[in-house]
């Protein structure tokens, strides 16, 4: 059966009534964010998928210190990526470690046993910090008053904000020195281009206008990478200019990129070494636009149109999920964390690179991505029928596999060896953890079949037959032959990242996730006219089942006591390092959740996933862990259960205005986890919890494949929306595939 076929049957099915579209306008513009105070927490995002501009209060990024320091105010592009000079001429090498590996002698890693090393081997630290992303610029409210300063925020009274989902716009107004001012911003499709429309009577007297300040790079990467106070570090030269016209090249060591800033009858004016300001004297309406792009372009129109058709056909097309008519109270609150998601990633995760766990809203990990999240950030997108924006980034995975081939060689297997922690040139970060981090090399394959039967077509099959192919030989070379069993590690750390690396064997998910990709890659030879790879089969065979003991999995086999011990009054939903490991993902679970694992027991994921429930220390969870809950209790049968764990209320699942969860840590941790809020006393989350980022993006593309999947149901699902309870719930889906 075509994929395609099967997804209208399910869809049909959770419609109410045939012939009965979801009104999709209705359900988008419901959820339309609307703000009368500032929210230190929660500014709103702009763009295009390649450029995301994040926005004050009053449209623009006039007062960044409204706003906690993990939530900068920054303008930032997929492409904008930086690296410090480099005169020892570190390469990846640098970064390596030689490493006992059971069966294979020493191999190299780029690993940092203790951070302490870092002091002494200054490649790693330039390893890690480069490339990194950056700001591209600051465009705010020139808000002057009569005598000509800048205006503080005490000076505007009047805030009201609304972003409009559907037509991709965002109108602020405030008053100022009593006159009324409005200003709409958005961000173009296809230019990576801010548009500013400002309607105020100041405007005729010189008294409102648009900044436009460009900064340089701090050496303290993240949240915000940029330096304010370093003018000559940076270069910013103007290549031409004439009425309501400029264009500016900027020079960051050996980075370059242009600015070009539009005003139809307007004055532009240098306003410092990296500064122009845009004022209009005469009527009360001044539109102007500012790009950043990698070449040299003239300023941009003023196009309002494009930006509104732009989001229209994104909100047409593709999946919609609409909880209209529900009688559970949650339904309303999860159909807008839905929405505002879909919004989310339209701006964060469609670039050419796989996202960073931040997207374009602030830095983390210096602005790298980590290459074990793009299942969440990006495997949405084939399963809500939009596959041509996961293909995106899938290209670089294509660009990249000669050098995950070269990677795989290094370490003696067969192959294509993923980094875990990359800017875009893939080179695999130094740490005291990612080395060992495996459970992303299978996702090439797992993300592969979601664009093929998004389509189902030939297409995808030559697109990317050769690297599922390559992913796979890694996956049947990797494993280690004991006796009769393939097994996984050491050295490795699986999902549940507080396992030790050389000492760690067969993590639970990673066996099954090996196991389903193996299965997978074998499919797409059939499908290519191949025969099944006869080495494949027998590691398919031969991994070893996901440990157990005492009928609950386990999440390794090296720690046979784990349950026990989690159970001990001193461990049991409060877990101190390093006696309790209880804590971090419940990745054991993902085996029958994220993946359908053909070796896994119902009846013993059943019980594990009620002695989580009863044990596990939540507090020390991440966004994303509880959408994927969510999916094994779906898989299992127990939908209220399902709805239950979407819900959590934790700080790592908590929704914000703006529909973002944050990354919040416990306080004993804040020394590993960077700034915290910016708060002498309790944080936003309360005592005992330091808020490390406002935003993890990886929540809300979770939140989208779990919810996909509870609505549109899994291979092997029966009846309509299996994954919701029947009271309470009424739930109609377009265009959403089922899950394997």
């Amino acid at each position: 059966m075509r994929w395609p076929l099967l997804v209208f049957a399910a869809t049909a099915l959770t419609s109410p009534a045939a012939g009965q579209p979801i009104d999709r306008q209705a359900l988008v513009t419901r959820h339309n964010v609307t703000l009368t105070r500032v929210d230190p927490h929660a500014p709103l995002m702009l763009g295009n998928g390649n450029l995301g501009f994040t926005a004050d209060i009053t449209g623009l990024q006039t007062f960044p210190e409204q706003y906690s320091t993990i939530a900068p105010l920054l303008t930032m592009a997929q492409w904008a990526w930086h690296s410090f000079p480099n005169p020892r001429g570190y390469t990846e090498r640098d970064g390596l470690v030689m490493v006992p590996v059971p069966g294979r002698g020493a191999q190299p890693y780029p690993w940092i046993r203790d951070w302490s090393e870092i002091a002494q081997r200054p490649a790693l630290q330039w390893l890690r910090e480069n490339p990194h992303r950056f700001s591209l610029g600051r465009v705010s409210l020139a808000l002057l008053r009569a005598d000509g300063t800048q205006a503080r925020f005490a000076d505007i009274t009047g805030t009201r904000q609304r972003l409009d989902l559907w037509s991709g716009a965002l109108v602020s107004s405030f008053v100022f020195d009593g006159q009324p001012v409005t200003v709409e911003t958005r961000v173009h499709p296809s230019r990576d281009m801010v548009m500013v429309s400002i309607r105020s009577p100041l405007v005729a007297s010189g008294r409102i206008g648009v900044d436009v300040r460009y900064p340089g790079i701090s050496a303290k990467l993240n949240p915000d990478p940029s330096d304010w106070t370093h003018d000559e570090a940076h270069r910013t030269r103007v290549l031409s200019q004439r009425a309501g016209q400029l264009v500016a090249e900027r020079t960051l060591d050996t980075t370059h990129y242009y600015s070009a800033i539009g005003a139809p009858g307007g004055m532009i004016a240098r306003a410092g070494p990296h500064r122009f300001r845009v004022l209009r004297q005469g009527g009360d309406r001044l539109d102007a636009t500012v790009s950043f792009e990698r070449t040299r372009q003239q300023p941009g129109a003023y196009a309002v149109a494009a930006v509104a058709t732009h989001w229209r056909d994104y909100w047409m097309h593709g999946g919609a999920i609409d909880f209209s008519g529900s009688t559970d109270a949650r339904a309303a609150e999860l159909e807008r964390r839905v929405v505002l998601s879909q919004y989310l990633a339209a701006i964060n995760q469609t670039g050419e690179v796989p996202p960073q766990e931040e997207g374009l809203f602030s830095n983390s990990w210096n602005g790298k991505f980590h290459l074990e999240m793009p299942i969440f950030h990006t495997g949405h997108w084939a399963s809500w029928g939009r596959p041509q924006l996961l293909e995106r980034s899938l290209g670089w995975y294509l660009k990249m596999l000669p050098q995950a081939q070269q990677l795989a060689r290094r370490h003696r297997v067969r192959g294509a060896w993923w980094s875990k922690m990359a800017g875009p040139n893939g080179w695999n970060s130094p740490s005291t953890v990612n080395p060992f981090i495996m459970w992303q090399q299978p996702h090439p394959i797992y993300l592969a079949e979601l664009v093929y039967r998004a389509g189902g077509d030939q297409a995808a099959l030559a697109k990317y037959g050769e690297m599922v192919e390559q992913t796979a030989a890694l996956l049947a070379s990797w494993p280690r032959r004991e006796g009769s069993r393939y097994v996984l590690g050491p050295p490795i750390i699986p999902v549940q990242e507080n396992h030790p690396p050389l000492t760690t064997l067969n993590p639970a998910f990673e066996l099954e996730y090996y196991r389903w990709a193996l299965r997978t890659a074998q499919h797409w030879r059939e499908r290519r006219g191949l025969a099944r790879n006869a080495e494949w089969d027998r590691v398919i065979a031969g991994l070893a089942p996901p440990p157990e003991r005492d009928g609950l999995y386990l999440p390794v086999e090296s720690g046979p006591d784990f349950w026990r011990t989690s159970a001990a009054p001193e461990c049991s939903r409060h877990a101190t390092p390093p006696r309790c490991l209880n804590r971090d993902h419940p990745s054991f679970l993902m085996a029958f959740g994220l993946i359908p694992g053909s070796r896994v027991d119902r009846a013993t994921m059943r019980r594990t996933l009620a002695a989580t429930e009863a044990h596990w220390d939540l507090r020390q969870t991440w966004g994303w862990d509880f959408p994927v809950i969510a999916m094994t209790a779906a898989r299992l049968g127990d939908p209220e259960k399902a709805v239950e764990w979407l819900f959590r209320d934790v700080p790592n699942n908590r929704w914000g205005v703006s529909g973002m969860t944050p990354r919040v840590h416990l306080q004993e941790e804040k020394q590993l986890i960077g700034p915290a809020a910016g708060t002498s006393g309790p944080g936003p989350d309360g005592p005992g919890f330091a808020r490390a980022a406002e935003t993890y993006f990886p929540s809300n593309g979770s939140l989208l494949l779990a919810v996909g999947m509870m609505a549109a149901g899994w291979e092997g699902s029966d009846g309509v929306a299996p994954g919701f309870p029947r009271r309470g719930w009424k739930v109609r889906a377009e265009d959403i595939r089922p899950l394997p």
